[in-house]
């Protein structure tokens, strides 16, 4: 029985491995990554292999991902420690003779295809999943999406506070009246002078003079936004950024309908 120990410590150490990175795979989802991505990585940091540049650009740039590739290369480095100091006993002994040998192989190839078949099946990957997630959840802070990549700032649009100044176009009106969505821009929120903050404004929210709203839209628009002056000049500028949009609107339709065909 003392001859199989090594063989029971090296697949406790490769059950464990799959766990640590059955962990990291929901950690890196909790921070934005589709489920795909997120297990390459995980992998991947955790064997130190396999990052291509785009990735591990996604993983550098987000300070939360870096840690959680931190701790899964730590544990990998570890993880491969422990294995090789496991597998050596299973090979290496001057009491085996060739039965016992063969029997080693045969319980160590049907330990490693059990723990294979536990990790491929999708019914335990979900249970795993599940409490993973609720413990993550529960007793950390990794919730943290990365809004940067999904709102594709730096892509040409951004997110930006525009003061309302007493001659600004925007100035007097309820979102409603400004149709800002037409030419492209979101309200994001509402920040009043008096300290008061809302979030997700409807048609209805009125902006007052020394308001700050926070906007979404192409840098170019929103900067041609911040300087628009209220009377006819702002109202043509406002009529020329709706009929930009329009027809950029019917472009795309149309490349969408030519692509189809």
């Amino acid at each position: 029985m003392g001859a199989l120990v090594p063989i029971v410590s090296l697949l406790a150490v490769v059950a464990l491995g799959l766990i640590v990175v059955r962990i990291g795979t929901v950690a890196l989802k909790f921070t934005g990554l589709s489920h795909e991505l997120a297990r390459f990585q995980a992998l991947s940091a955790f064997l130190g292999v396999g990052f291509t540049t785009q990735e591990s650009e996604e993983v550098i740039g987000h300070p939360v991902r870096r840690r959680i590739i931190r701790v899964l290369m730590l544990l990998g480095n570890a993880g491969f420690v422990a294995a090789i100091s496991s597998i050596i006993p299973v090979f290496v002994s001057s009491n085996d003779h060739a039965g016992t040998f063969a029997t080693k192989m045969l319980v160590l190839a049907s330990g490693l295809g059990i723990v294979w078949a536990i990790s491929v099946s999708k019914w335990v990957d979900g249970q795993m999943s599940r409490v993973i997630g609720w413990a993550l959840k529960r007793w950390t802070h990794l919730d943290v999406y990365d809004y940067h990549g999904l709102l594709q700032l730096g892509m040409g649009y951004s997110v930006s506070e525009l003061k309302v100044e007493p001659s600004a176009w925007v100035a007097g009106r309820n979102l409603a009246e400004l149709r800002l969505g037409d030419e492209g821009v979101q309200v994001l929120a509402v920040c009043r002078t008096g300290g008061d903050f809302i979030g997700a404004p409807t048609g209805r929210t009125y902006i007052r003079r020394g308001d700050t709203i926070i906007l979404y839209g192409k840098v170019q628009q929103l900067a041609e936004l911040d300087v628009r002056e209220s009377g006819e000049s702002g109202e043509i500028a406002h009529q020329q950024r709706v009929e930009e949009v329009r027809r950029a609107s019917e472009e795309s339709g149309q490349d969408l309908r030519t692509t189809r065909m």
